[in-house]
C-alpha cells in the first residue's frame, strides 16, 4: 500500500515525469507519475507493486499514421521469451494505476504494455475537468486505436523476449477496446474486458451510436479470440439489460468460449484501487479469473 501525498488526492502542481529506458533499443517516454487526478478519492491506500525482478521501461514506436506512440512496458527480467499481454487504460490515459497493472502482470510472467492512446491530443491523467477529459478521449476514433494496437503487435513482434502468444485487457473505456480488437486481430489469443461499453444506450441520439461503433454487441459473431467480460450488477453506465444482450449476441454467434460475470453488488471501476467505486474482493476474483484465462491460453 501507500500514502498518498496530499490527504485530498494529488492535483497536476504534484504532475512528475521521469525518464527510463529499456536497453533493447527503446527511446524514453514521459508520462504523469501519479494517479488520475479526476477520479482519485480522497482515502485511497492504492496497490503498488514493485519493480524488484523486473524491467520496467517507457518506449514509443510508429504508428500507421506516422505518430511516435509512447507506451510503458513491464516484463519479467531476464531474455525470456514471455507471452504478452496488451493493457487498454480507462479515459485517464497511461497513469500510476496503469502501469501498476502492468507490474503485477509481469510479476505473474508477461510482458505487458500499455500503449498511450490519447497523448496525440493531451494527456488526461492531470486533468480535473471532467469535460476537457471527454473531449481528448472522443478524438482517439475507432480506426486510430486499431491502428494504435497493430502497431503494438508489430513493435512485439519485433521484441526477442516476446512470445507469439498475446492477450489483451482494458477497463472501462479500455474494455469496450478489448472486445474491438479481439474481433479485429487474429493474432491475439484471449481477451479479458473490465466493464467496457457494450452497446449504445437506450436514449443514444443517433450520432452517439455512430460516434461508438462498432459496438460490441454487434461484433460477437467476428470475435477470434475468447473474451471474458468481467462487469458490475450496480454499474449505472452499463446497465444489465446490455450484458443481457451481450450475452444473447455472444449465444447465437456460437461463441461459447466466451462469457460476461457480473458482481452483483459491484460499481463500475469496481478493480480501481484508487478510486471510490474499488471493491476488494470482487477486484480480487477478477484478477484471478484474468489471470485464469491468460494462464490457459498464453502459457
Amino acid at each position: 500500500m501507500t500514502v498518498l501525498i496530499r490527504p485530498e488526492g494529488q492535483t497536476a502542481d504534484d504532475l512528475k515525469f521521469s525518464r527510463r529506458t529499456l536497453g533493447v533499443g527503446a527511446v524514453g517516454g514521459l508520462f504523469f507519475s501519479g494517479y488520475a487526478v479526476a477520479a482519485l478519492a480522497q482515502s485511497a491506500t492504492p496497490v503498488v507493486t514493485d519493480t524488484a525482478g523486473l524491467v520496467a521501461a517507457d518506449v514509443t514506436y510508429p504508428a500507421p499514421d506516422g505518430f511516435a506512440l509512447p507506451a510503458y512496458v513491464a516484463r519479467p527480467e531476464g531474455a525470456g521469451p514471455f507471452p504478452v499481454v496488451i493493457v487498454a487504460s480507462e479515459i485517464f490515459g497511461v497513469h500510476a494505476y496503469i502501469e501498476d497493472i502492468c507490474r503485477r502482470l509481469a510479476k505473474a510472467g508477461y510482458a505487458a504494455i500499455a500503449p498511450a492512446f490519447f497523448v496525440r491530443v493531451a494527456d488526461p491523467a492531470p486533468l480535473s475537468d471532467f469535460a476537457q477529459i471527454r473531449t481528448i478521449v472522443s478524438q482517439a476514433k475507432y480506426e486510430q486505436v486499431m491502428g494504435d494496437v497493430s502497431a503494438t503487435l508489430d513493435w512485439v513482434a519485433a521484441q526477442s523476449w516476446a512470445t507469439d502468444k498475446i492477450g489483451i485487457t482494458g477497463y472501462c473505456w479500455g474494455g469496450k477496446v478489448v472486445w474491438q480488437a479481439c474481433a479485429r486481430f487474429a493474432q491475439i489469443d484471449a481477451g479479458v474486458a473490465w466493464y467496457g461499453q457494450l452497446a449504445p444506450s437506450s436514449t443514444a441520439t443517433p450520432e452517439q451510436v455512430a460516434a461508438g461503433a462498432p459496438w460490441p454487441v454487434d461484433l460477437a459473431k467476428d470475435l477470434k479470440a475468447p473474451v471474458l467480460g468481467l462487469y458490475g450488477g450496480q454499474d449505472q453506465g452499463i446497465p444489465l439489460t446490455a450484458v443481457e444482450a451481450m450475452n444473447a449476441a455472444l449465444t447465437a454467434a456460437g461463441k461459447t468460449d466466451s462469457r460476461i460475470d457480473v458482481y452483483p453488488d459491484a460499481q463500475h471501476g469496481f478493480h480501481a484501487d484508487y478510486r471510490a467505486s474499488y471493491n476488494a474482493a470482487d477486484a480480487a476474483d477478477g484478477w484471478s479469473k484474468l489471470l485464469g484465462v491468460f494462464e490457459a491460453k498464453l502459457k
